[in-house]
């Protein structure tokens, strides 16, 4: 195994979220049973295993002596979503806060107040923060200058607080606004039907011709398109709407973040195997594949998963597999050993090992660059995807049972920190642009050009030249 690869060298290492969502580090304070709970049912002992969704609510909530604890925020606001609108959340909790503090009184207890105040803003700043969308509604604002409103006479600093949450919200709400149809239109497929004559297509070897440049641009592209997804989206594209809710689902079926970054993954993989088969001679095709071995080699040592799995896979469609005569001029030690990382035998043992490593080793990390961890994104879906269907939401007594939504915290929360990372790689416009914008063939239009690249060698391959030929050329 080469040196730049073996034992994780040069794998990047990242800020692991893990210890941000652990059971253990969950400390609550007692509360009155309530909804038919019993008393020995407290969540004092590390995380709650279950409890009812009023219980939880209460326990969001700040006093003057008492703060949840980040791992719980993160982990009800995350989860809270499949039972209750966010929305509607947010009024219940300012609600109860009004109540309790006594912020409808003509005369406030100031001391008080003032012990509450910081609390209850910092319980919004990271509310806003982590979940922006929440607030797209103007009622949610309404209640956000409300409960602020009433405290604001204790204190002129909390007034001023409020304005920044607001703006910086603003700010973030316009940023995730502005791009996420322009990501799922640039991903948007276009099929070459027949091969383009040389003139009117570049190659991206014409572009990019070092395997490391073309790594750190993949890593940009990537980590743009992460950008757009928060954590509601894996709940809102993969976890069913809780059945007991008497309201109507609290969002659509279908994550358009998610949707769009899957279509990405696709886009490069027909990237990888239009650019493959579009030379017309051996040599130049050799070349080609070669190049992209030394790219999934780097994106591997950059911490790049989800790139090096779609290059991966774009080698090894059948229109590219196949082309043996091609395959017999190139050096493939390299993409072996690649391929062996990203082998799915043992539910992706071998990556799984490689992607605990990358996280491990970033725990030390100083910079950018040593904190770059993009997962094979197909996979997290589906863990998180089987997470979901071997757990009920709610147990028999109708409690929800959050010691599932802890396990679903830990596997979004680390996911959250590793996109959140700067790139560190100065980017390229023109070849970020090839990536998202070259035209690539359709599956038929990748069998035809490796027909015309090595002939068929078998009766099947004969006969599904012959029907591609007479339905795309039109010839027989």
């Amino acid at each position: 195994m080469p040196a730049s690869i073996g034992y994780f060298a040069g794998m990047p290492r990242t800020l692991s979220a893990s210890n941000m969502v652990t059971p253990g580090s969950l400390n609550l304070p007692p509360t009155e049973p309530i909804d038919g709970e019993q008393a020995g049912q407290s969540l004092l002992d590390g995380a709650p295993s279950s409890a009812s969704l009023d219980t939880l609510i209460q326990h969001l909530v700040p006093t003057a002596d008492y703060y949840p604890e980040k791992a719980y925020i993160f982990t009800f606001l995350l989860s809270s979503r499949l039972f209750i609108k966010p929305g509607e959340l947010l009024a219940r909790v300012c609600h109860l806060c009004i109540e309790q503090q006594q912020l409808d009184k003509p005369v406030l207890d100031k001391a008080r107040v003032r012990k509450f105040g910081p609390k209850l803003l910092q319980l919004l700043t990271e509310w806003t923060e982590t979940f922006p969308r929440d607030f797209q509604e103007e009622s949610t604002i309404g209640h956000l200058t409300d409960v602020v409103g009433r405290i604001a006479p204790c204190d002129e600093a909390y007034q001023n607080r409020m304005h920044q949450l607001l703006q910086a919200l603003h700010q973030r709400l316009a940023t995730l606004s502005q791009g996420t149809e322009s990501l799922v239109e640039a991903d948007k497929p276009i099929s070459y039907r027949t091969k383009p004559s040389t003139s009117i297509h570049r190659e991206l070897l014409g572009i990019c011709s070092d395997p490391y440049m073309l790594a750190q641009q993949l890593t940009h592209a990537e980590l743009d398109r992460l950008r757009h997804i928060g954590p509601e989206d894996f709940v809102q594209a993969f976890v069913r709407k809780d059945t007991l809710a008497s309201t109507k689902p609290c969002f659509n079926d279908k994550s358009n973040n998610v949707e769009a970054y899957v279509k990405w993954f696709n886009r490069l993989c027909y990237l990888v195997a239009t650019e493959i088969c579009m030379p017309a001679k051996k040599k130049q095709r050799a070349r080609v594949m070669e190049f992209f071995i030394d790219v999934a080699r780097e994106c591997f040592n950059i911490g790049n998963f989800n790139s090096l799995m779609a290059i991966i896979s774009g080698m090894n469609m059948s229109p590219v597999s196949r082309l043996k005569k091609t395959w017999a001029k190139v050096k493939t030690a390299k993409f072996f050993i690649l391929e062996h990382q990203m082998d799915p035998t043992g539910n992706f043992c071998n990556y799984r090992t490689a992607l605990r490593g990358a996280a491990h080793r970033s725990l030390t990390a100083h910079s950018s660059r040593g904190k770059i961890v993009i997962p094979f994104f197909s996979l997290l879906i589906k863990d998180i995807y089987f997470l979901n269907e071997s757990c009920a939401n709610r147990l028999p007594n109708g409690h929800v049972n959050f010691e599932k939504f802890l396990e679903l915290a830990k596997q979004v929360g680390e996911f959250i920190t590793w996109k959140e990372v700067e790139c560190p790689f100065e980017q390229d416009p023109s070849i970020t642009h090839y990536l998202y914008t070259a035209p690539i063939f359709s599956e038929d239009g990748l069998y035809l050009a490796s027909y015309e690249s090595e002939s068929p060698d078998n009766q099947m391959e004969k006969e599904r030249w012959r029907s591609l030929r007479s339905s795309i050329l039109g010839k027989t």
